[in-house]
């Protein structure tokens, strides 16, 4: 069983066509299983929607309780893109608590009512993950999953990309470095060539089938 949790986010926007404006009703969560055609056992729980640049210390806190009382091991939450890396951030902070649970984030960058979404695709994604990535906390975009601290959204091209850190020159600790787009990893350090980083997998990153 997966426990799908709902905050909000561009997933759920609606569309109203008297001021143009956005806004938010019901969720679509349920009709987007449907139609997507999901044969795996899932319980919607709605906690919120809002837009996530809305979105509290407060909001977040219920998030993380949501999670550390949910029975199931498996949980994807439905999340407005531009601070869903801040909500896995406070997710990740209380892993330790969390045991042996996976956490997956998701949004839209449109929203599904609008029917050109990419909402559909990555929800089918994130329930994909969920069900593969050991326990920790994860966001799941375009296709590909990221470790939360791993990611960033691109706001030029509209999507997420994973980012890698290397040892500095020092050799004092880390350093941002540039984004690579979609490695489900991070890059370090070559130990000959300082200056030439070299993919790195990190203990509980896992390579998926296919």
């Amino acid at each position: 069983m997966i426990r799908l949790l709902v905050t909000g986010g561009t997933f759920d926007k609606e569309y109203n066509e008297l001021n143009g404006s956005l806004f938010f009703r019901n969720t679509h969560v349920s009709e987007m299983l449907r139609r997507g055609r999901n044969g795996v056992d899932i319980a919607v729980q709605v906690l919120m929607m809002i837009d996530s640049l809305d979105m509290t210390a407060d909001d977040r806190a219920r998030i993380v309780d949501a999670c550390l009382d949910a029975r199931e091991t498996q949980l994807v939450i439905t999340h407005g893109t531009d601070t869903m890396v801040d909500t896995a951030a406070a997710l990740a902070a209380a892993l330790p608590l969390l045991g042996s649970k996976t956490v997956v984030l998701t949004g839209a960058m449109i929203p599904y009512a609008f029917g050109s979404s990419d909402g559909l695709f990555n929800l089918g994604s994130a329930v994909s993950f969920v069900q593969v990535l050991p326990p920790g906390i994860y966001v799941a975009m375009n296709g590909r999953w990221f470790a939360w601290d791993r990611v960033h959204k691109n706001r030029d091209s509209g999507t997420f990309e994973a980012i890698w850190r290397r040892a500095s020159a020092a050799g004092d600790g880390l350093e941002l470095g540039e984004v690579m787009a979609g490695v489900p990893g991070h890059l370090v350090q070559d130990p000959v060539d300082r200056d030439r980083p070299v993919l790195g997998m990190r203990q509980h990153d896992v390579a998926l089938p296919g």
